[in-house]
């Protein structure tokens, strides 16, 4: 077995892998990027994009079909499937192969094939054992289920929703968390009738609640059916489809269930715990600094608890390459990392929900505001409702804001910024927001907030 030394050693290539590898580069360290199957990993070839592939052509198809109330007369002739397929896959490969071209270019060594933990240092991938002054371990997530609920045949997953070769008539889908609830939107706008059965009490339960209850009226509009705060019981698989079996006796039939409860940390087997890493129940326990229990071993993105997302997995990439440089980079808590659900209608938030905020600084020192997209022009052109939400401390900073309607997740980077940077209303209010755009919506809410609306009462 060859042995090779670097400064750093990754393993796995997906967002926080190969962003830790691109910035460690930077930096002037030597990488060594361990990955199994293809950089990118999850987000890029099964995840983020492909499925935001799908929700353009899901909008494409809303917006043929209803043409002529925008004066454009168009026919309708329905879904192709293997053009959306090409559609999806060729974005793919185009952003693969850009990213293939720019690790290359960055002289980052990659290692294909599954990679294991073999002490505090060391990376065994193949025949080649990769010693680094530090490593990062970056091994990602997977679909989970639910116990006793075996993935086969009619029961799929996000992944194998992806790979369909025609749309399906009635779909139930288990979890009516982001992952439901877009494919819940694709397939409707596709023509499928969709059901979507959740245990807790609303739709994206970790949004605002007013939030969550604009969602579930737009979906009941779409012809969404969705069933809450009950619990699944047992599905049965038939030639035909399935019969999904709830806790309450109500039963939903479908061609297909997708389970869409979650994913789970990839850390099995992989040598975490025998290196001394600690894990509790598969994911990766750090400090509020990356590090594990193991000085010199980092984690980064779905195996550190918290939010599941791709962004926050890239963040937490090059802050481990700052930290191993010595930059000392700020920490991002999880409360202020921007989530955006694309379905129709968009959802975006970041920062404390009223209520959370109430907890935390005292529910007589927290005011908000939620502004009707209504008032907002270039909401009322691309005829689309909901509302913008910011709440404030008192006399202090904004600390969350929560937004729906189509295309809202494009204004969560000026409210990422007002929340991180803890700007007040009153800094904000003086600012110009371009007319006629959907920003004017939080500027009125900054407005009102700060005392001074122009359209709000």
């Amino acid at each position: 077995m060859s042995e090779q030394n670097f400064d750093l050693v990754i393993l796995g290539g997906g967002s926080g892998g190969y962003a830790a590898a691109l910035r460690a580069v930077q930096l002037g360290l030597s990488v060594a990027l361990v990955e199994k199957d293809k950089l990118g990993g999850t987000c890029l070839h099964r995840g983020c994009i492909p499925t935001k592939a799908l929700l353009h052509a899901a909008e494409v198809a809303d917006s043929s079909r209803e043409s002529e109330k925008f004066g454009v007369r168009s026919t309708f002739e329905g879904i192709d499937i293997p053009a959306v397929t090409r559609y999806r896959e060729g974005i793919v490969a185009s952003k693969f192969k850009g990213l293939q071209g720019l690790i290359k270019a960055r002289g980052i060594t990659v290692f294909e094939g599954e990679g294991r933990l073999e002490g505090a240092k060391t990376v065994v991938v193949g025949d080649e054992r990769l010693t680094g002054r530090n490593v990062v371990l970056a091994t990602g997530s997977y679909s989970r289920s639910l116990p006793g609920l075996d993935i086969a045949g009619r029961v799929i997953t996000s992944e194998q929703a992806l790979e369909l070769d025609f749309v399906p008539k009635k779909v139930a889908i288990l979890g009516g968390g982001v992952i439901g609830v877009e494919f819940a939107s694709v397939w409707r706008s596709f023509g499928s009738e969709v059901t979507i059965i959740e245990a807790l009490p609303h739709l994206v339960p970790n949004e605002e609640e007013s939030i969550s209850k604009q969602l579930e009226r737009a979906f009941r509009k779409r012809g969404i059916d969705y069933k809450l705060g009950v619990r699944f019981q047992g599905v049965t698989q038939h030639d035909d489809g399935v019969v999904v079996t709830l806790e309450n006796g109500d039963t939903v039939e479908a061609e297909l269930l997708l389970v869409a409860v979650g994913r789970g940390p990839v850390t099995q087997n992989l040598g975490y715990e025998e290196a001394g890493v600690t894990v509790d129940r598969g994911f990766v326990i750090t400090n509020e600094r990356l590090e594990t229990s193991v000085p010199g071993v980092y984690a980064v993105g779905d195996i550190v608890p918290g939010l599941q997302l791709a962004h926050r997995g890239f963040q937490q990439g090059i802050f481990v390459a700052e930290e191993i440089a010595g930059l000392n980079p700020i920490i991002v808590e999880d409360v202020n990392i921007p989530k955006v659900t694309y379905s129709e209608p968009e959802v975006a938030s970041v920062g404390y929900t009223e209520a959370r905020a109430a907890e935390k600084f005292g529910a007589d020192k927290v005011s908000s505001y939620e502004y009707n997209l209504a008032g907002n022009g270039k909401s009322h052109i691309l005829e689309t409702s909901g509302s913008i939400k910011v709440v404030r401390v008192d006399d202090g900073p904004v600390v969350g804001v929560h937004m729906i309607g189509a295309r809202v997740g494009e204004l969560i980077g000026e409210a990422q910024l007002a929340v991180n940077w803890e700007a007040y209303p009153e800094d904000i209010a003086p600012l110009i927001h371009a007319h006629p755009t959907q920003n004017e919506a939080l500027g009125e809410a900054f407005l009102k907030l700060a005392g001074k609306p122009l359209h709000a009462l």
